[in-house]
Parts: C-alpha cells; structure tokens; sequence
C-alpha cells in the first residue's frame, strides 16, 4: 500500500509510573529522507526510537509504520513490519561466537526460506556495501569498532529494508572513523533509496547526514524543519539572541555547544538538595549526625 508518509507518530504519550517520558509527540517521515533525532541526555530520544521499532506502545496516541497503526497488530503482524525495517544498535550487537559473515546471514536464515547459496551471496553482497567483504571471517573480538559498526550495518540491511534505523552510530568512534560512517549512511541512501531515522546528539554528524531535523526537549518536539533551517538557527548571531525565543535559543545552544545558554541556566535554577533528598535542608537538623560517645576537651 503506498502512503504519503512511511513513519507518522501522531500525539505520542509514554510514562512510566509518575513519569511522562514522551508528552505528545508527533512526527512524520517522508520516504527516502533522513529524519535526523536529537536532543540532550534524557530528552526521550531512545524512547521514541523503541516506539518506532515496537518494542514500547503508548500510552497515548499511535505509532504507524507503512500505514498502520503498530498498536492494532498482534505478534504475528509485528513481525512481518520489522521485517521492512532495519536497525543498527548502537553497539553494533553483533553475535561474539559469530564470524562477520554469519551475523550477516543470520536475519536471512530465520526469516526467508531462501537456499544457503543463495544467502552466502548476498551476504557477499551486503559486506561489500559497506566495505567489509575481506573480513567476512573474522569475529567480532578481532576487528575495530568502526568496522563493527559496518558489520552491524550490513546486518540491518540483510533483508532489504525500506527503514533503517541507527542508535548513535557515531557513538565511540574516533572522528575520521565517524565521518566514515557518515558517508556510508549517504551512499547506502543514494544507492538503495531507503528511509533513515538517525537518533544522533553528534552535531557534526547530524548536519551531515540530514534532510530533516527533529529537537526533542522534556518529551516534546520543539522544532522538526530542513536541515538548512536548523544552521540558521545554529549560526544565528550571538549579539541578536534577543530576536529569538526561548526554545530557539534553547535549539542554538545545543546545537553549537555553548557553555552558557537557557539549557545551562535551567540547570543552574535546579535546587539540587531538593533533586537529590526529595526534600528542602530546613528539614534536617542543625546538630551533628552522631552524638559524641567521649568528652571532648
């Protein structure tokens, strides 16, 4: 079935106990874009991300994926959708007792009925994607971790998805070895035409790679546009921050790395007796913790 958009959230709401994680999420992406997720520590970037790939449901809202509603489907169906997408963990979460090659034919194995020629060639195929086709019989304890991630890559791409998703793929890269990545993100979108979603908070990475950007902040979206409008707003004069708003400065701020900002100002507001007692110092008393056994003299 074609749809105009190949991953829409529409209000998405998540708590859990007390705690509302994900406060009315909502997002669409198109096909063929890189949707690039980022935002500080805590901002519910990863929680967002389990929504996408099902393994969370709202609490609120809906998640569609190809046109339907994850919510509506039961085990059987999800896993016919995770079979159109990809994913690469942040790790790369390759099989340790698995040489490179077998990772990679392993999605194969499980989930087609094609012969086991016809998997060695196209795991043949996919390593050569991602340049990794000498070392298809190494394991994982023997190469780099940039080539982890290229093999965890190839993985994901083992049964051809129309989505990939990627988990911080630059995360403990050096940075010639991240923007190697990076450029193999490009390639594979040029080459085979898929859909990526990124949850990145590497900027140099993010303005890379995107078509669209999306800031996530305390659960909520406080701005999904083009890359173009994002370093706008990242190169935005800092003796004219009085012409933005206060989520614009927030969104600048990140996106440059300042050390002062609202972000840093939010921090600095926090009581931190209060965040880490639950309760204000008036409370206590002002004698020692331990009454003294001995005189003193």
């Amino acid at each position: 079935m074609e749809v105009d958009y190949l991953i829409e959230v529409e209000h998405l709401v998540k708590r859990f106990g007390e705690q509302t994680v994900l406060a009315g999420i909502d997002l669409t992406v198109r096909a063929g874009e890189t949707m690039v997720v980022m935002g500080g520590s805590g901002c519910g970037k990863s929680t967002l991300l389990r929504h996408l790939i099902g393994s969370l449901m709202p609490d609120e809202g809906r998640v569609k994926l190809f046109g339907r509603d994850l919510s509506q489907l039961d085990e059987a169906g999800l896993n016919e959708i995770r079979k159109q997408f990809g994913i690469l963990f942040q790790s790369g979460a390759l099989f340790n007792s698995m040489t490179v090659a077998e990772n990679v034919a392993l999605p194969m194995q499980e989930h087609t009925t094609l012969d086991q020629n016809i998997i060695d060639i196209s795991v043949k195929i996919k390593l050569e994607l991602v340049g990794l086709r000498e070392h298809a019989d190494k394991y994982p304890a023997q190469i780099s971790g940039g080539m982890k991630k290229r093999a965890g890559l190839a993985r994901a791409l083992a049964l051809d998805p129309k989505v990939l998703f990627y988990d911080e793929p630059s995360a403990g890269l050096d940075p010639v070895t991240s923007a190697e990545i990076d450029q193999l993100m490009l390639d594979l979108t040029r080459k085979l035409g898929v859909t990526s979603v990124v949850v990145t908070h590497e900027m140099d990475s993010a303005f890379t790679i995107a078509d669209r950007m999306c800031m996530l902040d305390k659960g909520k979206v406080l701005m999904v546009d083009r890359r173009e409008a994002f370093e706008a707003l990242r190169d935005h004069p800092a003796a004219r921050q009085d012409e933005l708003t206060e989520d614009q400065q927030l969104i600048r701020q990140f996106l440059r790395g300042d050390a002062q900002g609202p972000l840093t100002r939010r921090k600095a507001a926090t009581n931190y007796a209060e965040d880490l007692l639950g309760e204000s110092l008036t409370t206590f008393s002002a004698g020692p913790a331990i009454e003294p056994t001995r005189s003193m003299k």
